[in-house]
C-alpha cells in the first residue's frame, strides 16, 4: 500500500487523487439528485418531459465521461507507481498510449464543437 502514498505531482499523493475521484462522484450524485428533484415538479405533461428529460440525460452523460477520464488517469498513475523501475514506458503499452491520445483528441474535438 506504499504506492498509495507516492507523490504524483506537487504535494498530491495517489491516495489524494483517489479521494478526489470518490468525493467528486458523491458530489455529482447529490447534484444530479437535486437537479432531478427540482425538475420533477416542472413536468406537467409529455411535452414538458420531452424537453426536460434530454437535459437530465446529457448532464448524466457528461458526469460519466468525466469519471471515465479520472479513472483512466488514476490507472495510468497506478501503473507508473507499480512500474517505477521502467520509466520509459510509464507502465503502459504503445496501444494504450495511442488509445489515450485518441481519447484526448476526441475530447478536444468535443470541446471545440461545443464552443
Amino acid at each position: 500500500m506504499s504506492g498509495l502514498n507516492s507523490v504524483v505531482f506537487g504535494k498530491k499523493k495517489f491516495s489524494d487523487i483517489l479521494n478526489e475521484i470518490y468525493n467528486n462522484q458523491k458530489k455529482k450524485e447529490d447534484q444530479i439528485s437535486g437537479l432531478i428533484s427540482e425538475l420533477k415538479p416542472l413536468v406537467q405533461d409529455i411535452g414538458d418531459a420531452t424537453l426536460i428529460v434530454p437535459l437530465i440525460k446529457e448532464y448524466l452523460e457528461i458526469g460519466v465521461r468525466n469519471d471515465e477520464q479520472l479513472i483512466k488517469m488514476a490507472t495510468i498513475v497506478q501503473r507508473v507507481i507499480n512500474n517505477s523501475s521502467n520509466e520509459d514506458s510509464m507502465g503502459i503499452t504503445d496501444s494504450e498510449k495511442e488509445e489515450l491520445l485518441a481519447e484526448l483528441d476526441k475530447l478536444n474535438t468535443n470541446l471545440s464543437t461545443k464552443d
